[in-house]
């Protein structure tokens, strides 16, 4: 996967599903869980869940790294040595190219410490078993913008969003016409001029998504 290269910056690799992979050492059991993950709430609330679940493990350490360029991201290591869980897991996310996604390594202790060199082997082998057990997916970046025009503009607004390859949705022909559509962030600026031009068309920007490509 690391050697996956982006054919634009509107397109990034994240995971289908939920994965595990499992790692042993002296006795010691690691449970690595990925999660496709698009918020920090979500990621809050899968780890509390998971938690809930292996409510019997010794630690329950994570990492995420979320968006379309891995902007928002964290590390955890929940009382393991400084930088020997959560910073390994968060290695394998990144070298395997990968954002939206959330590992949670649940460990349970065999009574043999490992080290810092064993742990930092457990944490990432654990990580890259479930990376490796992931299907992986093109997601592209857009935003969704709301445009307001008068119906005879409809075709115009049609044709020039084509253009760019996307179709309008949530249309709406009463006293005043709207539609909604996702834009690629690198095809914003340009689609929102050419709109704007037009007589009678106002944008609203309604926020960032992701969709499957």
């Amino acid at each position: 996967m690391g050697d996956k290269e982006l054919q634009n910056s509107d397109n990034y690799f994240s995971i289908a599903e939920i994965k595990e992979g499992l790692y042993k050492e002296n006795g010691s059991r690691f449970l690595a869980i990925a999660h496709p993950c698009t918020s920090v709430e979500q990621a809050n609330e899968i780890i509390g869940k998971i938690k809930k679940k292996y409510h019997d493990a010794t630690h329950h350490c994570y990492a995420y790294r979320i968006g379309c360029k891995g902007e928002i991201f964290r590390l955890n290591d929940d009382g393991e040595p400084s930088s020997t869980a959560g910073k390994p897991i968060y290695g394998e996310i990144l070298s395997s190219n990968l954002s939206d996604i959330l590992v949670v390594v649940v460990r349970w202790f065999g009574g043999v410490k490992l080290g810092v060199p064993g742990l930092i082997k457990a944490y990432k082998g654990a990580t890259k078993e479930a990376l490796n057990n992931c299907t992986i997916i093109t997601k592209v970046a857009t935003t969704l913008i709301k445009i307001l025009f008068p119906y005879p503009q409809t075709d115009r607004i049609i044709k020039e969003l084509k253009k760019i390859g996307v179709e309008g949705h949530n249309k709406s022909f009463l006293e005043e016409c709207s539609m909604e559509a996702y834009i690629p962030i690198t095809k914003l600026g340009q689609i929102c001029t050419i709109l704007n031009s037009i007589d009678g068309v106002t944008i609203s920007d309604l926020g960032r998504t992701s969709i499957n490509k």
